[in-house]
């Protein structure tokens, strides 16, 4: 794609609030290079062929199993695909990575162990290590010789994760600094040779280690028994005056928290992608079990009911996907203006994640309810079966679970998705101030009843600007009204992010249809068409019920009565016929026999 072109109108961090995109300046799945399909496709073929037929010994913990299959990846490039290529990776671009993530994500417990080494295993070393770190760990960590994990989480810190009680204590001779403490949740422990370990030196100084898994004084607990991903490795670690030599130091002492909170924006959208990728493998499956489970003598898919799950499985996956490639193209566009602006390698691509920090959390929070819903309904259809091991639904629903608690729970990815964007506008980032006094000026106004406009989707372009007044609506009031006291407001901070990550899918799966019928015609695109349509008239309900009840949780009198008004106003959708929408997607899907867009 010419980033020459889209580098003029590319959004900043959560400027869609205030902007509208141009539907050619978007990125879309369906603009995939022949590479980066033929990439996705390889990455497919290996969970096909490697992952899927041992999951059940990989669910049993087999002493060896997972780690080999990790060599196997790394031996086709899949572990090091976006390192460096001077450090023994493939050099690929952002959204190659992503789309391996996606691919993989179908492998279960295999993906989560994937996930780990290739992002929170390898990327603090890759970004924030010396020269000399990087020359030691980083080609054995792409080739899979080494396997990496990361241990931030502690027993009594888990959200708050500044608040760990691991200390590190130089040594009398300067050559080591001593760690004590312990760590939980520690994905690919088991058989990790490195670790990003983050401790507090001379108690307050939070800071990140690389610590060697002989070190003496580490130690591993006993494997977790876990509800799902019962195949990933998870032990607690303990430090008992643990020697890490003072070389191991990971970037600056005291300056452990831009590791740990900037390799999690990459993360959260990694996570997303890898929802993804169980969300359609776990359509496929619900698709063909249908087609092929006979009641009252016919097919259940012939059912108005089972139909209805099955096209709203697709919508909700098609507008995640939508959003995630979006983002991830923007990330790749800002990383390439950061190094032709002449930052280095690691600022380039942390400091474009960052710029979309705001995305990541939505798409975390999106991507892992996404895959919840679609097992979740995917258990529905099989029924009975759906409840039994020998049906691998019911593993893909188990091991779902986890994805709302990794990466920061999805209520702390609610809270930053606001905190983050009021953030960057008192830091002059985005100007939302000049746009909500507008819509509180069109509130006082006469509403605008219809538009002239009869181009294609005018009506739903305009919807779409209307949630963002909704969202300003809220968002300003709130702010206004409760000033200082919002950030203890959760309720209703969580409320208006609901709004803001509904609003940039709904605006995302737009704007991948138009720019598809601008590419292919309105007849190739008819059922994408009904998806969107579907979503936005869906979503209007839920952005009118966020905004009301984010409304009632601080407002009162006349001024309630007029704010509500107004969120009625900016949420109100034509009617449309969502049921037989629906039904036209479902009959592709079966005809398919697969998810099939």
């Amino acid at each position: 794609m010419d980033t020459a072109v889209t580098n003029k109108a590319a959004l900043k961090g959560a400027e869609f609030i205030v902007k509208e995109s141009i539907p050619q300046d978007v990125f879309i799945p369906e603009d995939f290079s022949e590479e980066q399909q033929m990439i996705k496709e390889m990455a497919e073929q290996f969970v096909a062929k490697e992952v899927t037929p041992v999951l059940d010994r990989l669910d049993k913990l087999e002493e060896g199993l997972m780690p080999s299959l990790l060599d196997k990846a790394g031996e086709q490039g899949l572990l090091g695909a976006a390192f460096p290529e001077e450090l023994g990776g493939l050099g690929k671009d952002f959204v190659t990575a992503t789309l391996i993530n996606e691919a993989l994500g179908a492998g279960h417990s295999f993906s989560v162990a994937m996930a780990a080494h290739t992002g929170i295993g390898s990327l603090p070393i890759l970004y924030f290590g010396t020269d000399a770190q990087k020359q030691k760990y980083i080609p054995k960590l792409a080739s899979g010789e080494m396997k990496g994990a990361y241990a931030l989480t502690e027993p009594n810190s888990g959200s708050d994760a500044l608040s760990a009680k691991t200390t590190a204590k130089l040594s009398a001779d300067g050559k080591y600094y001593l760690l004590n403490g312990q760590k939980c949740w520690i994905t690919n422990s088991g058989f990790a040779d490195v670790f990003t370990v983050f401790a507090k030196i001379d108690g307050d100084k939070f800071t990140g280690f690389i610590v060697d898994k002989d070190t003496p004084g580490f130690t591993l607990g006993a494997e977790e028994h876990k509800m799902g991903i019962k195949g990933s490795s998870t032990r607690q670690i303990y430090f008992q005056d643990a020697q890490v030599p003072v070389e191991n130091v990971l970037g600056e002492i005291g300056k452990g928290h831009l590791i740990a909170f900037n390799i999690l924006n990459i993360g959260r959208l990694k996570l997303c992608a890898a929802a993804l990728g169980g969300t359609k493998q776990s359509i496929s499956i619900s698709v063909q079990y249908a087609a092929t489970r006979e009641q009252f003598k016919q097919p259940i898919a012939n059912f108005g009911a089972i139909k209805h799950k099955l096209g709203e499985m697709a919508i909700r996956t098609w507008a995640c996907e939508a959003a995630l490639y979006r983002t991830a193209q923007l990330i790749d566009q800002k990383e390439h203006e950061l190094l032709e602006a002449g930052k280095p390698f690691n600022e380039a691509l942390l400091g474009a994640a960052e710029e979309y920090a705001v995305e990541c959390a939505m798409l975390k929070v999106n991507g892992s309810e996404v895959l919840d819903f679609v097992v979740d309904e995917g258990v529905q259809i099989h029924g009975g079966n759906g409840f039994s091991d020998e049906y691998v639904i019911s593993k893909a629903y188990r091991d779902s679970r986890i994805n709302r608690i990794f990466e920061g729970t999805n209520e702390i990815n609610r809270l930053l998705t606001l905190d983050m964007t009021l953030k960057r506008a008192m830091k002059g980032k985005i100007d939302l101030m000049t746009p909500a006094m507008n819509v509180m000026k069109e509130l006082m106004s006469i509403p605008d009843f219809g538009s002239d406009d009869e181009s294609a989707f005018a009506k739903e372009l305009k919807l779409i600007g209307s949630f963002k007044k909704a969202i300003l609506l809220a968002a300003g009031a709130a702010a206004q009204k409760l000033a200082m006291k919002l950030e203890s407001e959760q309720e209703i901070l969580m409320n208006i992010a609901d709004m803001a990550i509904e609003t940039f899918v709904a605006e995302s799966a737009l704007l991948r249809l138009i720019k598809l019928q601008e590419q292919k015609g309105a007849d190739a695109v008819a059922l994408q068409t009904d998806m969107v349509r579907t979503y936005l008239y869906d979503a209007a309900e839920r952005i009118h019920k966020s905004g009301k009840d984010a409304i009632n949780g601080f407002a009162e009198g006349d001024e309630q009565r007029m704010m509500l008004l107004g969120i009625k106003r900016f949420t109100k959708a034509e009617p449309f016929n969502t049921k037989e929408a629906r039904r036209r997607i479902a009959d592709k899907l079966l005809a398919d026999n697969k998810y099939a867009f």
